[in-house]
């Protein structure tokens, strides 16, 4: 399964950022398990991670558009 992501940072940016385009392949059940985490992941999982909250909202946003890309690729648990 291959699928690409492009994301940039949207809460409070300190500055301009640049998109970043990945490609990625991973088999169906890396897919899966990929999907099921992302899921699952919420802020307290992100802000236990991070710097600040800041930096967690950051996290969660690209976890958010690398589940979006997951669903459109046709891997998205309920």
């Amino acid at each position: 399964m291959a699928f690409a992501v492009s994301a940039a940072a949207q809460p409070k940016e300190k500055h301009h950022m640049e998109l970043v385009t990945v490609q990625l392949q991973l088999s169906d059940e890396q897919a899966w398990a990929l999907a099921q985490l992302l899921k699952r992941l919420g802020f307290g999982d992100c802000r236990g991670l991070a710097q600040d909250d800041n930096e967690a909202w950051l996290m969660m946003v690209a976890a958010e558009r690398l589940r979006q890309a997951l669903a459109e690729a046709g891997v998205a648990p309920r």
